[in-house]
């Protein structure tokens, strides 16, 4: 997420979902608009009728453990104020979003945020009949937000929607959001698709959004955002906001990637993103002025990884994509969507840009390949990396972190207190060298810091940039 957005952009709150635009066949089946004022006075009531009863309010509660700071300082306020003031050892924490039933067997989609507030969480759902089911987890992803629930009972003729197929979706089409705001319950607003395929506001490279301007407020995260026709057009995930309430500018999860986690967790399968073996990075300004291009979209290749599908495609260094079947893209965000959605076990059409001129590829979408065990260590000692995690860098470890290499070795944490936190080592920090020797593998960094050095001389790789440090062993 850009630095500028973070503040503004509240989770738990929004309604939208994310299209392209649609083919020439989708176009001739489209409804006219009202031919009059008086033709345009109708009521949504039918559609609402039809979509209410599958969308549901998603109670969470959950226990957290206490850090030993936070028990220490309780312990201080009790010693001042008393046994009333006691030490608790864990704390409790509530969530309270919306959530859509998508299969009669009671299988809720919902966002993965409203669901985790910690181990042991107890989830409950409320119908709009007022019935309440406890429920589980049965898939999650951080990345894209989505949540699956499982209701747990019930005779598996729930209400539920149908998907819509997002990407017909058009940039002043008509859309309902429902969802519980505010925890006052079941609410329906009405708006118009904003915007396609936003991609400036997600916190990973995994997200793109509708834009709606539908009412949603805090509580309306896991919602639904329905088309005239009562089907599922998108969930929603967050607002733009400056003060935490609605002001018309809403984002809600495609309704074709819900779906394919969806489809996912019925055949009791994970979800596998398409590995490229290609680093994609926007097209700036400054690359277009570069490169002669009169516009600054597209995804440009900074790296391909050998052995990959994009090796075998033929792309290269340089080469800036410009869609996917047909279907324009504007950055890497859009990009991995398009991919994704496609799913593993199946080709996609690029076209790119290469030294002036238009080509097209067909590009075979598969899994990673299999990293064999992943080489972590837990480095401690008196050496300048006390206190990290680390683990040896595989191409699918280097896609799946955005990192800038797909070789060495990369911080995934470190512990405060630290050496290393008190050097400003932390997560995703490529460590390049040490000493002058080369770091290829997690086992080759830790062997090095078993030897004593007067000065260690480090090499690390942070957010693009190079840093050498000299550290007084």
């Amino acid at each position: 997420m850009r630095r500028s957005l973070p503040s503004m952009i509240v989770l738990a709150i929004t309604a939208i979902t994310y299209v392209l635009a649609p083919g020439p066949a989708a176009h001739a089946q489209r409804r006219v608009p009202p031919p009059n004022r008086e033709a345009a006075q109708f009521s949504f009531a039918p559609v609402v009728k039809k979509v209410a009863p599958a969308v549901v309010n998603v109670f969470v509660r959950g226990r957290q453990q206490q850090s030993q700071a936070q028990q220490a300082q309780e312990q201080f306020f009790r010693q001042f104020f008393g046994d009333r003031f006691g030490v608790p050892q864990e704390r409790v924490q509530n969530s309270l979003g919306s959530g859509v039933i998508v299969h009669p067997d009671g299988l809720v989609v919902t966002n993965t945020h409203v669901v985790k507030v910690g181990g042991n969480a107890e989830i409950k759902v409320v119908l709009t009949d007022k019935r309440e089911y406890d429920a589980h987890v049965v898939m999650q992803d951080e990345k894209a937000d989505i949540a699956i629930l499982k209701l747990d009972g019930g005779d598996g003729h729930f209400n539920f929607l149908e998907f819509a197929d997002s990407d017909d979706l058009e940039v002043g089409d008509l859309v309902l959001a429902i969802g519980n705001p505010f925890g006052v319950g079941q609410t329906v607003t009405q708006g118009i698709v904003s915007a396609l395929a936003r991609t400036e506001i997600g916190q990973s490279d995994a997200q793109v959004f509708i834009q709606t301007d539908a009412a949603i407020n805090p509580g309306n995260s896991g919602g639904a955002l329905v088309d005239m026709n009562g089907r599922l057009a998108g969930i929603n995930t967050a607002i733009y906001s400056q003060s935490g309430g609605s002001i018309g500018i809403g984002f809600a999860i495609p309704a074709n990637l819900v779906k394919l986690f969806v489809e996912s967790a019925i055949s009791g399968r994970k979800v596998t993103r398409p590995w490229i073996g290609a680093k994609f990075e926007p097209v700036t300004r400054d690359i277009a002025s570069a490169l002669g291009i009169e516009r600054a979209s597209g995804a440009i290749i900074s790296r391909i990884t050998q052995q990959s599908a994009a090796a075998d495609a033929g792309l290269q260094v340089g080469d800036i994509v410009t869609s996917v079947d047909g279907t324009v893209v504007d950055d890497p965000r859009a990009l991995t969507y398009r991919l994704t959605t496609r799913g593993i076990g199946s080709k996609a059409k690029l076209e790119f840009l290469r030294k002036g001129r238009i080509q097209t590829v067909e590009l075979a979408l598969k899994a990673a390949p299999e990293p064999g065990k992943a080489d972590i260590r837990n480095l401690s000692g008196n050496h300048p990396f006390d206190g990290a995690r680390v683990e040896t860098i595989t191409p699918p470890l280097a896609d799946e972190m955005s990192l800038d290499e797909d070789q060495g070795v990369v911080v995934l944490s470190v512990r405060p207190g630290s050496i290393a936190a008190n050097l400003g080592f932390s997560a995703n920090d490529i460590v390049v060298s040490v000493g002058g020797q080369q770091i290829d593998s997690a086992a080759t960094l830790e062997t090095l810091f078993k030897q004593r050095q007067s000065v260690w001389q480090v090499e690390v790789k942070r957010q693009g940039r190079l840093v050498t440090l000299q550290i007084r062993g």
